[in-house]
């Protein structure tokens, strides 16, 4: 299969643990410096190079959807960082839903609210932080969510890089999307998939 121009190769250090998205372009180039350690994953896509000057064969390599690269930076550290929080990740952490009064919303009605404010002390960070819609965090204000008499729905949490990665990319093909899964904390995450 041709890859198209959005597919994203999952990139996984020597040890199998996730790091990042890669275009398959950059897979491919990893690929011919002979870089990728073992490939994962059902899908495989066949990239046409060029004709040989010397043979006049035309050059092509198969890439997978999922490649541990060797050489790469481990990705041990990232279990031990907090990903980047932005508010596309973190509306999809809790599934496009206001955590106080469950209403599904866009991305537009929802705001990033802090659990404590930051008034109060609370820091902008995963752990702090949930979707609300307007009408509640307007209700909630700068207080805690017990001072305004609401509940929050789920806590709040930081996601671990496999997470994070499924929440970063919205186009994941089925092999890559069970591969991660076999990383997250099931308790934690709402249907992502």
């Amino acid at each position: 299969m041709q890859p198209n121009t959005s597919l994203s190769i999952l990139r996984l250090d020597v040890s199998g643990q996730p790091v990042a998205w890669i275009s398959w372009q950059d897979a491919v180039c990893l690929y011919v410096r002979q870089r990728v350690a073992w490939e994962l994953g059902e899908m495989a896509f066949h990239v046409r190079g060029g004709n040989s000057r010397l043979s006049g064969q035309r050059s092509g390599v198969v890439i997978n959807s999922i490649i541990a690269v060797r050489g790469s930076a481990s990705a041990r550290r990232l279990w031990h960082q907090a990903p980047r929080l932005n508010n596309r990740e973190l509306f999809r952490r809790d599934g496009y839903l206001c955590m106080y009064c469950g209403k599904p919303c866009t991305e537009r009605e929802l705001t990033r609210d802090h659990v404590i404010p930051r008034a109060l002390g609370g820091q902008d960070q995963w752990n702090n932080v949930v979707a609300a819609c307007r009408r509640c965090n307007l209700l909630k204000g700068g207080r805690t969510p017990e001072q305004a008499g609401l509940s929050l729905l789920a806590v709040p949490f930081v996601p671990n890089p496999a997470e994070y990665l499924a929440l970063k990319n919205r186009r994941i093909l089925a092999d890559q999307m069970e591969f991660l899964k076999k990383q997250f904390h099931h308790s934690r995450l709402l249907d992502l998939c």
